[in-house]
């Protein structure tokens, strides 16, 4: 085509079918980023929550932590509105002045908890005396219940696992005056095993473990069977080791409950000597709120311990065991 050439004029139908599509086109793109904008806000908004609610869980920890590295004058000073009627706002003021960083870092509070105060570690020894054994006998029983739910056939296993159901949803409450009567009939009481016998046949650890055994797939421990081996060996040799994910989750959620009790040990136990360190943080701060902050910061430290260390088997173990929150 040379200049000066009439343009030939263009297809009507065609110019109608793009007129027509573009809006079309124009619209769906238009849904797209709606939709993309609309994810993104609601993931920011998820976020956003998220982030609230671990402010406000970790508010009080952190606040203990730092709160456990300043003198005794300057806490005083900061929750005198709670003893003399003052606060930020002046005399009357219903507020508390909290401070996020103390004028003197000192150690003194810790010093005294460790050292200054040998009946803190006393009760802390009793605390573990308490749990370790219900962490191993917890372990040890639920495995082997577990593995007999799992994979032998017996009569009544099922009403009878569905008897460790109930025992599970039923409240600490319940449970608690018939294990009174049995530790006081067997001369148990005012001991740790009035509490460590009870913690040892927990049923939820044989619900727990079964999960993880009931995937355990049956052609291995049928060829096992066939080659000659006995349930002993492979409950050893083949389930158990497939279920350390779910043994070490068991293990953190036995540690974490146990390491808090309080019911039990008011109850079970009479003598102050024998209660763990849950029941003495209640009293080893009266009228001392320093020494209050330092004891509570190491009575955590365990938990943050396995906190830091284990959140990944924990996490894995509920995952895999199908519980869902």
């Amino acid at each position: 085509m040379t200049a000066g050439e009439p343009q030939p004029e263009p297809d009507a139908s065609a110019v109608r079918k793009h007129a027509k599509f573009q809006p079309r086109a124009a619209v769906r793109n238009a849904r797209v980023i709606m939709a993309r904008v609309g994810r993104r806000a609601g993931q920011i908004a998820l976020v956003g929550l998220l982030t609230l609610l671990t402010a406000v869980f970790l508010f009080p920890m952190v606040l203990t932590l730092i709160q456990s590295f300043m003198s005794e004058s300057e806490i005083t000073d900061i929750y005198a509105a709670f003893t003399e009627g003052r606060g930020d706002g002046g005399e009357g003021s219903e507020f508390v002045r909290l401070q996020w960083i103390p004028y003197r870092v000192t150690l003194s509070q810790l010093y005294a908890v460790l050292v200054g105060r040998p009946q803190f570690l006393f009760m802390f020894w009793n605390s573990v005396k308490m749990t370790v054994p219900i962490i191993a006998g917890q372990i040890l029983v639920a495995s082997l219940a577990s593995y007999a739910f799992a994979h032998l056939r017996f009569r009544f296993r099922e009403p009878l696992f569905f008897m460790y159901i109930v025992t599970m949803l039923m409240p600490f409450q319940v449970t608690l005056v018939p294990n009174y009567i049995v530790a006081d009939r067997l001369g148990l009481l005012d001991s740790h095993w009035s509490i460590i016998l009870p913690g040892i046949f927990s049923a939820f650890g044989v619900f727990l473990l079964r999960q993880f055994m009931m995937f355990v797939p049956a052609s291995y421990i049928e060829a096992a069977r066939v080659d000659g081996a006995s349930h002993a060996y492979i409950f050893a040799k083949i389930v158990l080791p497939m279920c350390g994910t779910g043994v070490a989750a068991l293990s953190i959620l036995v540690f974490i409950d146990n390491w808090n009790m309080v019911e039990q040990p008011l109850i079970f136990l009479q003598e102050a000597s024998r209660q763990p360190l849950s029941v003495y943080l209640s009293q080893i701060g009266e009228g001392e709120r320093g020494i209050a902050f330092a004891a509570s910061s190491m009575y955590m430290l365990p938990l943050l311990l396995v906190a830091l260390y284990a959140e990944k088997y924990l996490i894995e173990g509920i995952q895999l065991s199908g519980i869902k929150g």
